[in-house]
């Protein structure tokens, strides 16, 4: 009975909850982007801004150009060199399909066929990039000289009737002409084509591949329903990485083409260095920075896909 009366021992009290701690190194992403975002800053924001209130000056080299907000300058120079920019989308536009035509079958070679030679065949692939730009562009002087073995070879199998019909050449010749711009387009940026659509083919579940040979699928249905859909990612990235510096190139206008083949780079070029009227250079950058991004813009809307290599 003793032991049944007896109170029950004291409860221990309640322990208090701990307070979270602050996590520890919460800065250190942030600390670890800065200079990405300085750098960005540096050399990009303050570049454009500076270039913004450039093309609302207005005054000259001598007396000082002067912040005006003068928009009529965009008009000016969007009224006046229009068929360069039209030019530099079509030209742009012709080399990011040359691209793509050659550059998917070679990846997808690399991807699935290459083997033991696919080291070999990527560092073929870069291989340009071991030399200057301005070299490769006028490699290709030599390269459609008039009388050379392509032009001959052009000439004999009657393709340069046809690129002049469709006003691409013109007397026989390749040199300054459409058809040598877009040639030097396609060699120097065919690598950024090549490298994203390698990327993205060769993440591809080879396992998928073998489900649809098991279901007696054609190789064409297959490239049509498994390939091709899987590797869209490489291929907008490709056709984006291509088009962008090729609209905007003035390298290969300059040096194989000629007066009537002249891109918005070129105008820009002759702006900001030989006439000086930075105004209408800046505003001729802004137009086609706008112009570029509106396309980009639709065109991933429309691809199907955000998912970029």
């Amino acid at each position: 009975m003793a032991t049944l009366t007896e109170a029950p021992p004291p409860l221990a009290p309640p322990v208090p909850e701990a307070k979270p701690t602050r996590r520890r190194g919460r800065w250190t992403p942030y600390l670890l982007l800065l200079p990405g975002l300085l750098w960005l800053v540096v050399f990009f924001a303050l570049p454009v801004i500076y270039q913004a209130s450039t093309s609302v000056q207005t005054g000259s080299l001598e007396e000082g150009y002067k912040v005006t907000w003068h928009f009529a300058t965009y008009w000016d120079a969007l009224s006046e060199y229009w068929p360069q920019f039209v030019r530099s989308v079509l030209y742009a536009a012709s080399a990011t399909v040359l691209c793509l035509l050659l550059g998917y079958p070679l990846a997808y070679l690399i991807a699935f066929r290459a083997g033991r030679w696919r080291n070999l065949i990527m560092i073929l692939v870069i291989a340009p990039f071991f030399t200057s730009f301005l070299i490769r562009t006028l490699a290709w002087k030599t390269i459609l000289a008039d009388g050379g073995p392509v032009v001959g070879a052009l000439d004999a199998l009657h393709v340069l009737d046809v690129t002049a019909f469709l006003g691409w050449t013109a007397d026989d010749r390749v040199l300054a002409t459409p058809l040598a711009v877009v040639c030097g387009l396609t060699y120097n940026f065919l690598p950024f084509m090549i490298l994203p659509l390698y990327t993205s083919l060769e993440r591809i579940d080879p396992r998928l591949h073998e489900a649809a040979n098991d279901l007696y699928a054609k190789p064409s249905t297959t490239f049509r329903k498994v390939t091709f859909p899987l590797s869209m990612p490489g291929v907008v990235s490709g056709t984006l990485l291509t088009f962008i510096p090729a609209s905007g190139d003035y390298i290969n206008a300059d040096l194989l083409g000629s007066t009537d083949t002249r891109m918005v780079g070129n105008v820009i070029q002759s702006q900001f260095l030989r006439i000086l009227d930075y105004p209408t250079a800046a505003a001729l950058s802004f137009i086609l920075m706008a112009a570029i991004l509106a396309v980009v813009t639709v065109y991933i809307r429309k691809s199907g896909t955000e998912d970029l290599v």
